[in-house]
């Protein structure tokens, strides 16, 4: 259990923040809520002190002999700020202390998470992006807002991330750091696959595998959050798309292969994590095939279906980085990174992620751990750990080779 304060300022996306901490309670950990005054106009002190079990204050004056405008940054593992205001960010920039909140910011030495939420203009403000910058600098984490619907008609940058996002981000923090959320992916754009595919074979049945998708949802998640634009071509998950992603719908190999080689074009990075089936049907039945009918197969004849990361490696452009997963299981004829170094050099990516999924392992499941292998020969252990905390250190393992940002 780690203990967790939760910072809430005057927005009207304070209502998500009672998610949020729903979600940490929900992990075990133990939420300290501190929100601002303004906060308590949206969102009522006793809602954040049921959930949490734990006390709401906003200003140094209570609890005096507790001293919790020190105490409770400096017992704390983790501060999030959700939603974090313009306010709240120029007054954190600027060292502020006039609430409990920004007091317990200046005293915090743990890693200090900001979820913005605010108006397009006030987030694309010169000063706003000054103070995120700043912040940014002093090591803290400042994640982009997602794009949607703000307050009343207004629509664009400025939205707080959906609480399943923000909560799953600060877990990567918890467990790894702030520099696992490092904006090295600013100004690269970035195209991942997700899922698996189906392959028809009437209007019912297909040809399928047990992928979830979760594993690339995660790799986007992070990516957005790291500053990458991410487009995300999903087969057959059913999920809400992660902040700040656009999701391209796919059912089919050939669909996913089209896809792909559409999104690829200019983009920094193509990572191939979907579950593209082998082969399918040869031919897809007009009408469903029933068991004792003159309809039923005695065979189904199988073809190939096309190599879609061999192909993305063959018309990469120059100085793009394309990385592909293996989901191996070893056999007679060798483990399973003996199986994964024989893909690498097969395919002719830079990268492979591999996942031992014998038994069952990694499908479906919220814990992941991998392999990377590298097509120098390199081979980097990944802890096991949330799907989103080893996608942060498969992008760091990407940013580490990747050149010198456009224009930069």
């Amino acid at each position: 259990m780690s203990s967790i304060v939760l910072g809430v300022s005057g927005g009207v996306a304070a209502y998500k923040a009672a998610f949020v901490l729903r979600a940490f309670t929900e992990a075990g950990h133990d939420v300290r809520v501190v929100p601002t005054p303004g906060a308590l106009h949206f969102v009522g002190a006793a809602t954040f002190e049921a959930l949490s079990g734990n006390k709401v204050t906003t200003d140094v004056w209570s609890d005096v002999p507790e001293v919790a405008h020190v105490r409770i940054g400096q017992a704390a593992e983790l501060v999030v700020v959700a939603p974090a205001t313009a306010d709240l960010l120029a007054r954190a920039a600027a060292g502020r202390a006039d609430d409990l909140l920004t007091a317990t910011l200046l005293t915090a030495s743990c890693p200090v998470v900001f979820v913005p939420a605010m108006h397009t203009e006030m987030w694309l403000h010169p000063a706003t992006q000054d103070n995120v910058a700043t912040l940014r600098r002093r090591g803290a984490v400042v994640l982009p807002p997602a794009v949607g619907r703000l307050t009343g008609p207004d629509s664009g940058p400025g939205r707080l991330p959906e609480p399943a996002d923000i909560a799953a981000l600060a877990e990567v923090v918890l467990r790894l750091g702030a520099d696992a959320l490092a904006q090295d992916l600013v100004g690269r754009r970035v195209v991942i696959s997700a899922g698996g595919t189906r392959e028809p074979l009437d209007p019912v049945r297909y040809l399928g595998n047990r992928s979830s998708g979760r594993q690339g949802w995660a790799l986007a998640r992070v990516a957005a959050a790291r500053g990458a634009e991410v487009v995300l071509v999903a087969a057959n998950v059913e999920a809400p798309s992660p902040f700040g992603v656009r999701v391209v719908p796919v059912g089919t190999a050939e669909e996913l292969r089209a896809a792909m080689l559409e999104e690829a074009v200019g983009a920094d990075v193509v990572v191939m994590s979907a579950a593209v089936a082998d082969f399918r049907p040869e031919a897809v039945a007009a009408t469903k095939l029933k068991k004792g009918s003159g309809s039923e197969p005695a065979a189904v004849p199988l073809v190939r279906n096309p190599d879609v990361l061999a192909e993305l490696v063959t018309k990469r452009a120059p100085g793009q980085l394309v990385v592909g997963f293996a989901a191996e299981t070893g056999d007679d004829d060798g483990d399973v990174l003996t199986h994964a170094r024989a893909k690498l050099a097969r395919k002719g990516c830079d990268l492979l992620v591999v996942n031992d999924v014998s038994d069952g392992q990694v499908f479906g499941r919220p814990e992941n751990a991998v392999v990377v292998l590298s097509a120098d020969g390199g081979a980097t252990d990944l802890l096991e750990g949330s799907k989103d905390a080893v996608a942060a250190g498969i992008w760091g393992a990407v940013a580490a080779r990747l050149g010198p940002r456009p224009g930069g």
